[in-house]
């Protein structure tokens, strides 16, 4: 069965984001059509990155960069919760993202956004990130609006029609998760 990661990216004390992936998992776990396990930054304490070898070759030093290459290496596709943080991406995020590249190669990736205006600037910086690091974006987003989602900005109350697009999200998320395995296998029994 495909598997897939719901990415809290955010580790902010009080942060909006753990209220957003959990609907995101509780709905996604409803679906019945693939495997959803929350994968929780707080979870992962990485310093800023501090890998002496560029990500791309592959030879991790630190025990913390082998564990999190061993979590993220496990998955088909990756949803990524992210807030928008002075019109990006939350650094704790980013810097997550950075200490891997092959990991992440050849999967399919979606974002569920929030802030402002909906995260929107976070969002488009992602899907820059995930093409350099061949991560397949899929069309579909979620993009929550602080004003209309979130009761006093802070209580999570999303509006009905959400629940249609983070449907239409996971319906394309999991599509070319599948698909793109049909890539990764000739190259994963090659090295075997």
């Amino acid at each position: 069965m495909t598997r897939i990661a719901i990415i809290l990216g955010s580790t902010r004390p009080g942060r909006n984001g753990e209220a957003v992936a959990r609907w995101v998992l509780e709905n996604a776990q409803a679906r019945g059509t693939a495997e959803y396990e929350l994968v929780d930054l707080a979870d992962y304490p990485l310093p800023h990155l501090d890998e002496a070898v560029p990500a791309s070759r592959g030879q991790y030093a630190g025990e913390h960069t082998k564990n999190w290459a061993a979590t993220i290496a496990r998955f088909d596709g990756y949803v990524f919760v992210t807030p928008e943080y002075n019109h990006s991406t939350s650094g704790v995020l980013k810097n997550a993202i950075d200490y891997l590249y092959a990991e992440w190669n050849n999967k399919a990736g979606a974002v569920v956004s929030y802030g402002g205006v909906g995260g929107a600037r976070a969002a488009e910086h992602l899907r820059l990130i995930m093409g350099e690091l061949q991560i397949a974006d899929v069309r579909g987003q979620v993009a929550l609006s602080l004003i209309n989602d979130f009761r006093d900005f802070s209580v999570f109350e999303p509006l009905p029609f959400q629940a249609a697009q983070l449907a239409t999200m996971l319906d394309q998320l999991e599509s070319w998760s599948g698909a793109l395995r049909t890539v990764r296998e000739p190259a994963e029994v090659a090295g075997a």
